[in-house]
C-alpha cells in the first residue's frame, strides 16, 4: 500500500494549480531541477489493520527546496502543499484512506541561498473492501 499511496499522492499534488509555482513534483529529490521543487524525502509503514481488512499507517515526509533570503518567502506555498495533502480523497485503486494528519515540519537555511522545508504527514489506509 505504501508505494500505491506515494504514487497517488504525487499525482494529487501535481494536479493542483496552486502548486504550479513549483518547477517539479517528484517521488524523490530530483537529480536536475532548479528550486523550487517538491519531493518525497522518506516514507515508512507499519501495520494498521482490523479484523476484516488489512491496513497500514504510513508516514511520509515531503521536502521542498527553494531559493530565498527571506524565511517567510515559502509560507504561502507550504500552506498550499499542506492543504492539498490534507484534502487527498479517500478512495483510490488499492487502498481506502481512513485519515490523514499533519505531524510536524522543519525549515532550515542552507548554503548558496537555498532553503529547505520538510513536512511530515501520517496516513492511515485500509485495503479496499472485496467486491
Amino acid at each position: 500500500m505504501e508505494n500505491t499511496l506515494r504514487a497517488a499522492l504525487i499525482a494529487w499534488l501535481r494536479a493542483d494549480p496552486a502548486l504550479a509555482a513549483l518547477n517539479t513534483i517528484e517521488e524523490e529529490a530530483p537529480l536536475r531541477a532548479a528550486p523550487p521543487w517538491l519531493g518525497i524525502a522518506a516514507s515508512a509503514a507499519i501495520d494498521w489493520g482490523c479484523k476484516e481488512r488489512p491496513g497500514r499507517e504510513i508516514r511520509i515526509a515531503l521536502e521542498m527546496m527553494s531559493r530565498s533570503d527571506d524565511p517567510a518567502s515559502d509560507a504561502a506555498i507550504l500552506a498550499a502543499i499542506e492543504a492539498r495533502v490534507l484534502a487527498l480523497p479517500p478512495f483510490h485503486a488499492g487502498f481506502e484512506l481512513a485519515s490523514v494528519r499533519f505531524l510536524r515540519s522543519r525549515s532550515e537555511a542552507r548554503a548558496n541561498n537555498l532553503r529547505a522545508a520538510l513536512l511530515e504527514f501520517r496516513f492511515r489506509l485500509l485495503a479496499p473492501l472485496p467486491e
